[in-house]
């Protein structure tokens, strides 16, 4: 296979990226960490989050080493999977890993010096805080299309010159995607029990019954929550982009593989353009990234329009690069799948606008939920319930918009609903996750610098700085709880897409291992008694010979699953938090009574404890989530079959995804709300208005941080899952 000239812009651009984010690296690392104190604060916070992680990663590599020898008995054994499948899942998660490794290391280096730099100009600290973010943004996309493009040079070298090289090696590589879901559920599982358990542990007890304020050195639930923080929210955050920016790359390819595989250039084309997207979207962040500034005493709207100057700038530049990429690429009807990553973009963009609107204080939602302190928690909590119940709508109805538009697009607008029609339809589907993703350099960066903020706060108010300081860091941390929200829809968002896209996927994997099986002897019947030959059939023949139909029961009964799976797993995960949670507030009590001294400040609190609990509740609680993702489509295919998987798929899709949206904004909005309240509205800080908001936030924190935004990686791992294990569901048609 000759590879074109073009493709190799593909690893220039990771390159580029990496090269990029270890500038930004060096550019947060000559500033000054300020005092002896700041320094000392953010040493307890680097050294907690890096043993976290460790622990973490021993874990992980556990389960991975049985998973790799798993599929290595299917690979070598029982031949009913591609060679190739171990070392690609392997390298997944080794690289997911790295990317929440390199986030975390950043921000926890960053926070500190935002602060000191926030003491001088608010401009300052906002340049240090979203580079320090960006360097994560970067190094996902970098290694992302790095780890992407390497596979392909290496299959294409070992498949070269057979017939269908292409729809092999792009379901290959998918394999590697369930690498990076696997690793980026255990991160955001993991670290969202985590960061809950130390905040709700710190909020209730600190902030509500003992009277002292957000991160007073006197909590001794204050580091461990510093260092959830970034353990939830970056390390967490980092794996779990990594996992949706290549899922939707990887299906996309697949998909255009199948899509034009009867025209060997034009599948190529097909194959390689999701990688050319992503590229440019990376040159096209990067110059999003170096307009993002503001002004001393800027207003929440001010702060808002500097990083949507950004986003926005990095969104027009990438849809004017798109049409040039694909009509130079050559691409059959460029136009049409040219508009269909713009109806990504465009998707991406109005949920984004959504879930501002939704999350921030400077609109009506948020504003009421503040208001609704007024008569209790109660009423804060039913509120915000609503308010995110309510705030589905958009983004589901704009999700499914763009679905309509670019299937339409890509396909010529062909209704005949014919499997050539379809696949490229499906193609145009799994563009349009590539556009809302082609910006992830920067979009990510505004949902990283989010907690490099709030640790830069926390740093301020427990050194003892300037009040003003701590005004200025809460400002930049009440737009970075709206920045993670928006990062979260997106991320929401583009899991929709991908997974939609790999039901199609799915669907190719079953054929080649029915293909495979066929060749070694074995026969297939449809329910007419005629025996099928899977080697020509098409997407609709597929279809129909597994009866996939809302009359088959096996059909129904898998989206049922699908449904309770999404609510399964937000359900274990927050009752997670909530055992965690609760070992946490019982040990902060503990240390107010038998240490003397600690609330007048005359005595240290044990830190170091409350860390232990984090750690340990965050290991122990986040393998059977985890493992849930990675068992339910194993069983429902041996179960219900093909049939029974593409119901289960569609159900976790749809559920989860509606249920994520909820989650994450209703968290996002009561988290501002209470920051609303603690400027000084409606009683300002230690009001009975401002406690009852702080209940509010504590039952959003695993909402917003720990289940809600594990489900889009719920979704994406069913159906790698599904597709790495599609072998063994056709050994046991």
């Amino acid at each position: 296979m000759n590879i074109p000239v073009v493709f190799w812009l593909v690893p220039f651009a990771s390159l580029c990226a990496l090269a990029m984010a270890w500038y930004f690296f060096k550019y947060m690392m000559k500033e000054d960490e300020g005092t002896v104190r700041m320094k000392e604060i953010a040493g307890y916070v680097r050294i907690g989050a890096m043993a976290y992680l460790k622990q973490q990663y021993k874990v992980v590599a556990i389960i991975f080493v049985i998973l790799c020898l798993v599929f290595a008995f299917m690979s070598y054994v029982l031949k009913v999977q591609n060679p190739w499948v171990p070392f690609a899942f392997l390298t997944g998660g080794i690289f997911s890993g790295l990317c929440g490794f390199f986030g975390m290391k950043t921000a926890t280096y960053a926070s500190a010096r935002t602060a000191n730099a926030v003491s001088k100009s608010l401009d300052r600290g906002l340049r240090i805080a979203f580079r320090s973010g960006a360097v994560m943004g970067l190094v996902v996309v970098g290694l992302g299309l790095l780890d992407i493009a390497l596979w392909f040079i290496l299959l294409s070298m070992f498949y070269e010159g057979e017939n269908t090289a292409l729809v092999t090696i792009t379901t290959t590589m998918l394999t590697f995607g369930m690498g990076a879901s696997t690793q980026a559920l255990f991160a955001r599982v993991g670290g969202g029990i985590y960061t809950k358990a130390a905040d709700v542990g710190a909020d209730l007890v600190g902030k509500v019954e003992a009277n002292i304020p957000e991160d007073d050195p006197r909590n001794p639930a204050t580091i461990a929550d510093n260092v959830g923080d970034n353990v939830g929210d970056v390390a967490g955050m980092g794996a779990d982009l990594y996992e949706s920016y290549c899922g939707s790359i990887l299906s996309t390819a697949a998909l255009g593989a199948t899509a034009f595989a009867i025209n060997g250039d034009m599948q190529l084309k097909a194959v390689i353009a999701p990688m050319l997207i992503a590229a440019v979207g990376i040159f096209s962040s990067l110059a999003g990234i170096f307009l993002v500034r503001t002004k001393d005493g800027a207003s929440m709207r001010d702060l808002l329009h500097s990083l949507s100057l950004g986003t926005n700038v990095s969104a027009g530049l990438i849809a004017v690069a798109t049409f040039i990429i694909l009509y130079l690429l050559g691409i059959e009807n460029w136009v049409g799948v040219s508009f269909s990553v713009i109806s990504g973009l465009a998707a991406g963009v109005i949920i984004g606008m959504a879930t501002e609107y939704y999350t921030s204080q400077s609109y009506k939602p948020t504003k009421s939920i503040a208001k609704s302190s007024e008569t209790g928690s109660a009423t804060v909590i039913i509120k915000g319930i609503g308010t995110g119940m309510i705030s589905t709508m958009v983004p589901v109805v704009t999700i499914s918009v763009a679905i309509m538009a670019s299937y339409l697009c890509a396909n010529g607008f062909d209704l005949s609903m014919s499997s050539e029609s379809i696949s490229k339809g499906l193609y145009g589907i799994g563009i349009a996750a590539i556009g809302m993703l082609s910006t992830l350099g920067i979009t990510l960066a505004t949902d990283a610098y989010g907690p490099i903020a709030d640790n830069a706060g926390g740093n301020a108010e427990m050194s003892g700085l300037d009040p003003e300081v701590r005004k200025r860091t809460d400002a930049l941390d009440a737009l970075g709880n709206t920045t993670a929200a928006t990062g979260k829809g997106f991320a929401i968002g583009s899991a929709a897409l991908t997974a939609l896209a790999l039901l199609a996927s799915y669907i190719e994997e079953i054929k080649i291992n029915m293909v495979r099986a066929a060749n070694e002897g074995a026969t297939f019947i449809d329910n007419l008694g005629n025996t099928f030959n899977p080697e020509n059939a098409g997407l609709l023949d597929m279809i129909d010979f597994f009866q996939v139909n809302l009359m088959n029961p096996n059909v129904l009964v898998g989206v049922f699953i699908g449904a309770m799976a999404a609510f399964m797993f937000s359900g274990i995960t927050m009752g997670a938090v909530g055992r965690a949670a609760g070992a946490m507030v019982e040990e902060v009590r503990r240390q107010f009574r038998e240490i003397k001294g600690i609330l007048d400040g005359n005595a240290t609190p044990d830190y170091g404890r409350c860390i232990s609990i984090s750690t340990r509740s965050a290991l122990h609680e986040m393998v059977l989530p985890s493992l849930l993702a990675i068992v339910i489509p194993v069983v429902v295919g041996m179960i219900l079959g093909v049939a029974g998987v593409l119901g289960l798929l569609v159900g976790g899709m749809s559920t989860g995804f509606t249920l994520a949206v909820f989650m994450a904004n209703s968290g996002g909005a009561w988290d501002n709300a209470k920051k609303m309240i603690e400027e000084g509205n409606f009683g300002g800080k230690g009001s009975s208005c401002h406690k009852a908001a702080i209940v509010g936030d504590t039952v959003g924190d695993p909402f917003k941080d720990t289940s809600g935004p594990s489900l889009n990686i719920l979704i994406k791992l069913m159906s790698m899952v599904s597709i790495v294990m599609a072998g063994l569901t056709v050994a046991m048609i």
